[in-house]
């Protein structure tokens, strides 16, 4: 989901820029949008491969310690991300084409080049710090389904803007961002639970307790590493144990985050 929406967002921008381009008779500096993707998608791959060879650097409790910062810091990051979509989407393409205007009004291709590399690049970035926990636990399904995401979201970004597929951006974002808020709540929480096992339970007192345990078998098919209870667990932070801290995190940023984007999106 994240990938996908990462990765729509990148190459709706793109497709903006490139029909602002073709429509005023511009089409010859297209070459120069798609330098600053290319570039963009290369650095992005670069930086995952990098934060991957550092993880596998790390030993004993220090890999949680990654594990829980990369968390927090990716929940962040993509909490800011839905929220300016939230404020900014509808005004998206108005303000891309007025850069794009300004840009090539000057005949400053190298501008365009690095315009277009960074709305790229600032997609890439994120999606590779939101995928960094999932790709240090499982690095085979994680690239499977990031492949699939970018794959997926450049499809439908053809089919709106060369086949002229009509679609309710306005509503496919609202709802795609309750689903981020729900997928960012249980990063939240598996950043806790890191940061828990690193400095140990028993300094963050009853914080550091067990709030509940399924006693449901690690061989099982609902464990939260199990092939259903992984996707619920992907998508909603389900485990099958769960210390306080954990809990009463994410139930907070859920409690603070959901509200705040329905309110965002219904007030536009």
């Amino acid at each position: 989901m994240l990938a996908f929406r990462e990765a729509l967002e990148a190459a709706l921008i793109t497709a903006i820029i490139l029909a602002y381009l073709k429509r005023t008779g511009r089409s010859l500096l297209s070459k120069y949008v798609w330098y600053g993707v290319y570039v963009a998608m290369g650095a992005s791959v670069v930086i995952g491969i990098f934060v991957w060879l550092l993880y596998g650097s790390l030993t004993g409790s220090t890999k949680a310690l990654f594990e829980g910062v990369a968390a927090l810091f990716a929940v962040f990051v993509i909490s800011s991300m839905i929220y300016w979509m939230a404020s900014k989407g509808r005004e998206l393409r108005n303000e891309v084409e007025q850069r794009v205007k300004d840009i090539v009004t000057r005949g400053a291709t190298l501008a365009l080049t690095s315009f277009s590399f960074i709305v790229t690049f600032r997609e890439g970035l994120e999606t590779v710090l939101f995928l960094t926990p999932f790709l240090v636990d499982d690095a085979a399904s994680t690239f499977v389904g990031a492949f699939l995401g970018v794959v997926g979201s450049i499809i439908l970004a053809y089919a709106m803007f060369v086949v002229g597929m009509r679609i309710n951006m306005h509503k496919f974002f609202y709802f795609t961002s309750i689903l981020l808020v729900l997928l960012a709540g249980g990063l939240v929480g598996y950043g806790v639970h890191e940061l828990v096992e690193y400095t140990g339970s028993a300094s963050w007192g009853w914080l550091g307790q067990p709030a509940y345990n399924l006693n449901i078998p690690s061989d099982s098919a609902f464990h939260h590493k199990g092939v259903v209870g992984s996707v619920f667990a992907v998508m909603f932070g389900y485990t099958v144990n769960a210390e306080w801290a954990r809990v009463l995190v994410h139930l907070a940023y859920l409690a603070i985050a959901i509200p705040l984007i329905v309110w965002v999106y219904r007030k536009k």
